[in-house]
């Protein structure tokens, strides 16, 4: 028994010993670093713990125990220590035995040293979020057509588009319920796709990436998610930030068609560089990488989208489906029967030019002839309608082709007049404005701001300073203040009771409606002349024409 207490007055003596010996080291600081020394701490009292076990174990005559090696090759950050007579200490620790998904912690790495937090967080539409995947009934389009067309449309693109029922379903009901929208936007994609393609190719990502911004925003430059993500591609503020996208109180260059696109391709070949898969590279556009590299442990290591899309957000789980369903439809439209609208401009018909000058789109307007929505629709970042000139910034206003030229060869006098209105804002406001020609105007259903302007004679610039609007959006029975620069149109008289102005006829050339015109369809059967232009010349207001009305097609 005596033996057994020296014994166990040695081991407390070697525990001590060793608990000494790290502390001597850490206050040094010469053999071993902090880090170290709490090892080394933790070591010396796990001995002395497994020595008062080991002495219980004699105690109780337990011969296993007893043959237990009396030595430990015990390690301290991969340093050996000094060989001890002191049984081998057992790794209470489990839980760091526990190992990762490789795979996924290789993503991880990599997309935390790109940047750490970087990715475009809840910026897709309500519907992607609520897809529902119920089959659909749509008779015209028959399963084993659908394989075929998805089996052709994988062969040419780098995306998996495998046939699986909830891509069936969501195909389906877009067919059926969506129609209308998608030749709209067909429509709008011969404007911005040949510009898009044109950022995508230059950073190697796949054409078909196009069709992301349909997802995305509609193809709204100035769409806004309820968490700010702006844009065709739905930034947020700080990640256009890092892609020099800039904001002011003037512009927001993430709502500029080109920029956006440019920013929006690098970041999507940075994506595919962690990923090296361009469906999960998508997913982590929508989501960010550290939602896709959790999906992916979550699945047991797949790296296949439809394998992870189960532990997905909600909105990511419903983002490829809507991406691949717009493909399809886009790809195949012509078999199912679209008839796309026809956008107000192609994008090469349209052109761009450095501004010199502080300038607005309504004095643009004004000295061009080319109305205030066009010239929104094309050069939708200006947050205020108003270019501003700052030095070493290249704001830029883009015209159709045709207004280009003339803007160029009168730019001179064009600043003159746009200063000469901007110096007017300094001083009091003329007589026009005076309370006794003020109106008050309610917005009816189909009016806009362009719309309402042209009615009074006024600029949109100036309706929205005298009513403090920061934006375009009118509501239906809204009280505007206005001081028109027309007398008639200041009259107290009701619009319905006014009469309406005979339109001469004699000496122009003339056009007489057909069934299937528009105003669009006639315009483009004259050179240079626009729908403003017949609207303007022939007193209409709306977009109705009456069959066998004669018209006036020139000035």
């Amino acid at each position: 028994m005596i033996k057994k207490s020296a014994l166990l007055v040695v081991l407390f003596f070697v525990g001590w010993i060793a608990f000494a010996q790290e502390e001597t080291s850490s206050n040094t600081k010469k053999r071993i670093t902090e880090k170290e020394f709490i090892k080394g701490k933790v070591y010396a009292i796990d001995t002395i713990i497994q020595g008062v076990k080991y002495y219980k174990e004699l105690v109780s005559g337990n011969e296993k125990s007893s043959k237990t090696p009396l030595v430990s090759n015990k390690t301290i950050d991969g340093n050996p220590t000094q060989e001890q007579t002191i049984p081998a200490v057992q790794d209470t620790t489990k839980i760091k035995t526990l190992e990762d998904n490789s795979l996924a912690a290789e993503y991880d790495e990599k997309w935390l040293e790109d940047l750490y937090g970087n990715s475009l967080f809840d910026t897709i539409y309500k519907s992607v979020t609520e897809l529902s995947y119920e089959p659909v009934d749509y008779p015209e389009l028959s399963t084993d057509t659908l394989k075929a067309r998805l089996n052709r449309l994988n062969a040419r693109t780098p995306f998996n588009i495998e046939y699986n029922p909830s891509l069936e379903s969501v195909i389906k009901r877009y067919l059926k319920t969506r129609r209308t929208s998608m030749e709209r936007l067909m429509g709008l994609s011969h404007f911005y796709f040949p510009m898009f393609e044109e950022a995508l190719d230059k950073e190697d990502i796949p054409l078909e990436v196009k069709y992301l911004a349909i997802v995305e925003s509609a193809l709204k430059p100035r769409a806004r998610s309820r968490v700010g993500a702006t844009g065709l591609w739905q930034f947020m503020f700080a990640t256009g930030k890092e892609y020099e996208l800039n904001v002011s109180s003037y512009v927001d260059e993430r709502r500029d068609p080109i920029k956006s696109t440019e920013a929006a391709a690098k970041y999507l070949a940075r994506l595919y560089k962690i990923f090296g898969d361009w469906d999960l590279a998508l997913a982590s556009y929508n989501s960010g990488p550290g939602n896709v590299s959790k999906a992916i442990r979550r699945s047991g290591g797949y790296t296949n989208y439809w394998n992870i899309r189960p532990n997905l957000p909600r909105e990511t789980a419903g983002y490829l489906p809507a991406f691949l369903a717009t493909m399809y439809i886009f790809e195949y439209a012509e078999e199912h029967g679209f008839k796309p609208e026809r956008p107000q401009y192609q994008y090469v018909e349209t052109d761009t030019l450095l501004v010199k000058q502080m300038i607005t789109l309504d004095q643009v307007a004004e000295v061009t002839g080319v109305n205030i929505e066009a010239l929104q629709y094309l050069n939708p970042s200006y947050k205020l309608d108003i270019i501003p000139y700052i030095k070493d910034e290249n704001y830029t206003l883009r015209l159709p082709r045709e207004a280009i030229g003339p803007f160029v060869a009168n730019e001179d006098k064009i600043y003159a007049f746009a200063k000469a209105e901007f110096d007017k804002r300094e001083k009091p406001l003329p007589q026009f404005f005076e309370n006794d020609t003020k109106v008050r105007y309610r917005v009816r259903s189909g009016d806009y701001l362009g719309k309402i302007a042209r009615k009074y004679g006024v600029r949109v610039s100036q309706i929205k300073r005298w009513n403090g609007l920061r934006s375009n959006n009118l509501s239906i029975g809204q009280r505007l203040t206005i001081y028109p620069r027309n007398p008639v149109a200041s009259s107290n008289t009701p619009t319905k009771s006014t009469t309406k102005k005979v339109v001469s006829t004699a000496g122009k050339k003339t056009y007489k409606v057909k069934s299937g015109d528009s105003l669009w369809s006639i315009a483009q059967k004259f050179s240079g002349v626009s729908v403003q232009n017949l609207k303007d010349w022939n007193d209409i207001s709306s977009n109705k024409l009456k069959i066998g009305t004669t018209l006036v097609v020139s000035k």
